[in-house]
């Protein structure tokens, strides 16, 4: 049986943190995990998995604040091995995190969500480097880490790429050293962040849309993620060292089957309430625009549709081989 880890995870007590801490307890890891306002639910957590071999442990916590980073560090029982970087604010939990207008709250995604990882790193690489050993998991978002996912908030999505950066940079200067690094990015997960910014707004009617338009179907589980992050924290996935992994089941391949989801038009209240939140309306589904059909006078124009002489550039002979000129593409045809 493997030695029992450190671990400490970040916004544990709901979530993707909250099945991540109940799956390093089921390993029989020390696990201590951290909340900010969820002290009831951390409270539970750790009563419920009181029968674990190692009970866990949580603590207060206010992220990218480097008076509270430092109590933090002061507090934990022991030195760090496994270092899981899951705690973030989001479209709609930043408001009773960060009171204020929008410009302070889009401060607070950056701070919140990118410089607090950052110092965490910063604080407990040295220990992990010096024991030769660690791992550091960031939880970052498809938005923003693989995605850009317009309608969103701008400051979410800027944080999110942030982290997705630290890993790489990180995985860059650590190419030769014993700590691994890497960044998952979820999907549509179900957690109470993802139901706040994205479905609690939505009726029935349209939130079982939203829901069928995503990959599969469904929503993702907070345990598919856990078990995920609980693997990549393991002995076997030092080949994926500086990987940015898209665990969104597709969608970030494909955010239009959100972003552009007609299921996600809204009526007066919900744009009113969206507009309240700073965030502008939610976009429309785009309709492809064709391309100019070619004619045997030349393609057409965008602008008029006349037809557009083809050039009367000279081939170019190159060695044994001549070459014709491209044809001159009307303007925003694709090239």
């Amino acid at each position: 049986m493997a030695a029992a880890r450190n671990v400490l995870i970040t916004g544990g007590s709901a979530g993707i943190g909250r099945a991540c801490v109940e799956r390093f307890a089921r390993a029989g890891d020390h696990v201590w995990f951290t909340y900010h306002s969820g002290h009831a639910r951390a409270a539970e957590l750790v009563a419920r998995l009181a029968h674990a071999d190692r009970r866990p442990r949580a603590f207060a916590f206010r992220q990218g604040e480097w008076d509270d980073h430092e109590r933090l560090l002061a507090e934990l029982p022991g030195p760090v091995d496994v270092l899981v970087n899951n705690a973030a604010v989001g479209s709609k939990t930043v408001e009773s995190y960060v009171p204020g207008p929008d410009h302070v709250r889009d401060a607070a995604f950056l701070q919140i969500n990118a410089v607090g990882p950052l110092w965490l790193v910063q604080q407990l690489l040295p220990g992990m480097l010096a024991r030769g050993r660690g791992k550091v998991v960031n939880v970052s978002s498809v938005g923003g880490g693989v995605a850009p996912f317009p309608g969103f908030r701008v400051a979410d999505g800027m944080s999110k790429a942030a982290l997705a950066y630290l890993t790489r940079h990180l995985a860059a200067e650590l190419a030769h050293a014993c700590v691994d690094v890497v960044a998952v990015c979820p999907g549509a997960v179900e957690t109470p962040m993802f139901e706040a910014s994205t479905l609690a707004g939505l009726t029935p009617e349209r939130r079982a849309a939203v829901e069928a338009a995503l990959p599969r179907g469904r929503l993702i589980s907070p345990e598919e993620i856990a078990e995920l992050v609980w693997w990549l924290a393991g002995n076997d996935s030092g080949v994926l060292h500086g990987a940015v992994i898209d665990a969104s089941m597709g969608l970030g391949a494909h955010p239009g089957l959100l972003t552009g989801s007609a299921a996600l038009a809204h009526g007066p209240e919900e744009e009113r309430a969206i507009r309240a939140e700073g965030q502008g309306p939610l976009p429309e589904p785009m309709s492809a625009t064709p391309l100019p059909e070619p004619t045997s006078a030349g393609l057409l124009s965008e602008s008029t549709s006349a037809p557009v002489a083809p050039t009367s550039a000279a081939p170019v002979a190159t060695g044994t081989t001549t070459v014709a000129p491209a044809p001159t593409l009307p303007a925003g045809a694709p090239r």
